[in-house]
């Protein structure tokens, strides 16, 4: 048996080699199809992507797929992900699918669903789509004649989401006078980003904002956020923003030109809702890569973490399991659900700056909320994902290390979801000796893994 096309947000690879190629897309399609017309009389799917070249190639996959199972499309072209989410929603869509593989490079692209509500599918229900690949189920299940879907491209999607965005701002407030450095990455919010922090009083400097289908997260964007602190120094702006090539993430900088991470980012948003009373039952969600300073700055403030496996899937799954409206990642990948179901870069980057704009602090300040643990992260390509429990020494080794941290500290080893590498996460009180145990752990790993 093949092993699950779908990972940790849809499914993902190099682009025309297995599993993401016309072939399995256009099966992807009459499988989504099939599932949610179920419940649907008379069923519509959306159908977003990135600038990715591939994405023509997919997208008429995908299409094909759809109607050919008797269901309408409608094609909303270059939008970022979380405006897929949005338009699923509004447009009272059955469901909703993603062409994008997010922070990878052009060569990688991937397909991701959302339900009719504008949340991601569960586990469960990408195991059911998947299950109907090339069954005959499918096949006996094909219309033909009239029965055939409608293909409709909606004009404008791209402006019905950046009205949704400005909305999220305060109507007393502006951006006047603020100087902003935006990264879009070449990718799919190279329009709406610029837009909304335009239409709202600010002055934006662009960068990477014209996509050619190659050059969509090259050295660019919230994977080198060094390109967006630099041009922040060199314009004297206010604030970096930058975001990663579907824009469901965000990296800050700021006005130093420091980095500000995603757990940065929480720990500012957390604190501010919950000193007005807004945070959900006083509670955040991050995952395991969060930096444990997060959870002492919370209870410090009365608040609580809950963490979860990584992805925003799992994130949000928590978050509606206990009703909860804030939760995110290190990664950047942060979601305020009192305005969306998914990761929004655009949303996050908006509220950081009503939170400058309320309390009259740069970002500089902000983020000092954070005292952080001392982290390190390294990613390694490797050339297989072979279990962790099986390479040799890999347990003993770490075992050891976890011993001599004594309880003050934590080693988190997993395989990334979306690429061929494996993540090794220390963080440690003891800055001085995360180095020495790193390469410890990280000698047994290239050894086995390493390529």
């Amino acid at each position: 048996m093949k092993p699950s096309i779908f990972g940790t947000d849809g499914v993902r690879g190099t682009a025309n080699r297995y599993p993401v190629t016309a072939e399995v897309a256009l099966q992807i399609g009459k499988a989504v199809a099939y599932v949610f017309k179920q419940n649907h009389p008379q069923p519509q799917i959306v159908i977003g992507k990135d600038t990715r070249l591939s994405g023509y190639m997919l997208e008429s996959a995908l299409a094909a797929g759809i109607t050919s199972m008797g269901v309408n499309i409608a094609l909303l072209g270059p939008i970022p992900t979380p405006a897929v989410a949005h338009l699923t929603r509004t447009l009272r869509a059955a469901a909703g699918v993603v062409i994008s593989a997010s922070h990878n490079p052009f060569e990688d692209n991937g397909i991701k669903i959302f339900q009719g509500n504008g949340y991601k599918c569960e586990d469960a229900l990408e195991a059911k789509i998947e299950a109907l690949l090339f069954s005959e189920i499918l096949e006996k299940a094909t219309p033909a004649g009239d029965k055939i879907g409608r293909a409709v491209r909606i004009d404008k999607a791209d402006a019905r989401y950046s009205e949704m965005a400005k909305a999220s701002f305060p109507e007393e407030l502006n951006l006047f006078g603020m100087k902003i450095a935006l990264d879009c990455a070449n990718g799919a919010a190279y329009k709406t980003s610029p837009e909304v922090l335009t239409e709202l009083g600010a002055t934006v400097t662009l960068l990477n904002h014209q996509p050619n289908g190659l050059n969509i997260n090259e050295k660019c964007g919230s994977t080198y956020p060094e390109v967006v602190c630099a041009a922040v120094k060199e314009i004297g702006a206010h604030v970096g923003i930058s975001h990663d090539g579907d824009a469901d993430r965000v990296i800050l900088c700021d006005e130093k030109g420091e980095l500000v991470d995603g757990d940065e980012v929480l720990a500012i948003l957390a604190l501010n809702l919950l000193s007005q009373g807004k945070l959900a039952e006083k509670t955040l969600v991050a995952t395991v890569m969060s930096n444990f300073g997060l959870d002492e700055t919370l209870e410090q403030a009365g608040g609580h973490v809950i963490r979860t496996a990584v992805g925003d899937r799992y994130v949000m799954e928590a978050m509606i399991e206990k009703n909860l409206n804030l939760g995110g990642e290190q990664s950047g990948h942060v979601i305020v659900r009192d305005y969306v179901t998914t990761g929004d870069g655009l949303i996050t980057a908006l509220q950081i700056l009503r939170i400058m704009r309320e309390t009259g602090k740069p970002l500089s300040e902000l983020k000092r909320c954070l005292k952080k643990y001392p982290q390190k992260l390294i990613n390694l390509k490797v050339k297989e994902k072979r279990p962790l429990e099986s390479i040799a020494g890999l347990s003993e080794r770490i075992s050891a290390v976890e011993k001599e941290m004594a309880g003050k500290g934590r080693v988190l080893l997993r395989y990334s979801g979306t690429e061929s590498k494996i993540r090794l996460l220390l963080e440690a009180r003891e800055e001085g000796k995360i180095e020495v145990w790193s390469e410890q752990i990280m000698e047994v790993i290239r050894r086995e893994l390493g390529v």
